[in-house]
């Protein structure tokens, strides 16, 4: 792994009064494991988590990632219930260009909906822009996740276009990805609007 700044600051401890992101440990292995079997969690995912050995690569790739330095791996925590709510990570990561992708995200069935992925978003955009300062971040989901991409239109990010053809889905499916970025120059408008929708009585993201 090459040692740069960004391989020292990317993980860190990310919290507010909603949710803390804790770099990805062994220790977080079964809790995990207990909210990753749901109803639709991984249909848009590049792999799939149908047994317990389909969760133990997922992890093990995880865990892996982030001591080799590829990703970022952070574990979500929900601090209304103090339980794991799911995962999310940077990723290719070009410091010399100040860009990053965030993602590998999911959630359990539980925390869909209320309001985890909107600050989990948040505190990692607020990580990157402020912290690490990039000056791009970017996503990138199927065309077909019509959830995902309403998401990403709700944290203010911006659509860019669609890869053709971009790879391989668990069962043959040839994926069409479509990117979304958010810029240095448009992160306070989006903080703003991010934090507006926490103020929601019962906010949907």
């Amino acid at each position: 792994m090459t040692d740069t700044a960004w391989n020292r600051t990317a993980s860190a401890v990310l919290e507010n009064d909603h949710v803390q992101l804790r770099p990805v440990t062994e220790a977080h292995r079964e809790p995990l494991r207990k909210i990753a079997f749901g109803d639709g969690i991984w249909d848009y995912f590049v792999s799939r988590v149908d047994t317990a050995a389909d969760f133990d690569a997922l992890f093990d790739a995880m865990v892996a990632d982030q001591a080799a330095g590829r990703r970022a791996v952070f574990t979500i925590v929900d601090k209304a219930t103090e339980r794991a709510a799911g995962s999310s990570s940077y990723g290719n990561m070009a410091e010399a260009d100040r860009r990053l992708e965030i993602g590998w995200s999911w959630l359990g069935v539980d925390f869909q909906g209320q309001g985890v992925n909107r600050w989990a978003k948040y505190l990692l955009l607020q990580h990157a822009f402020e912290d690490m300062g990039a000056v791009r971040v970017e996503f990138k989901t199927d065309v077909l996740n019509a959830r995902a991409r309403a998401g990403l239109r709700k944290i203010g990010a911006r659509e860019e276009g669609v890869l053709r053809s971009f790879n391989y889905m668990p069962g043959g499916r040839r994926r069409d990805a479509v990117y979304y970025s958010v810029l240095a120059n448009e992160w306070p408008s989006v903080k703003d609007q991010l934090r507006d929708r926490g103020k929601a009585v019962n906010p949907s993201l």
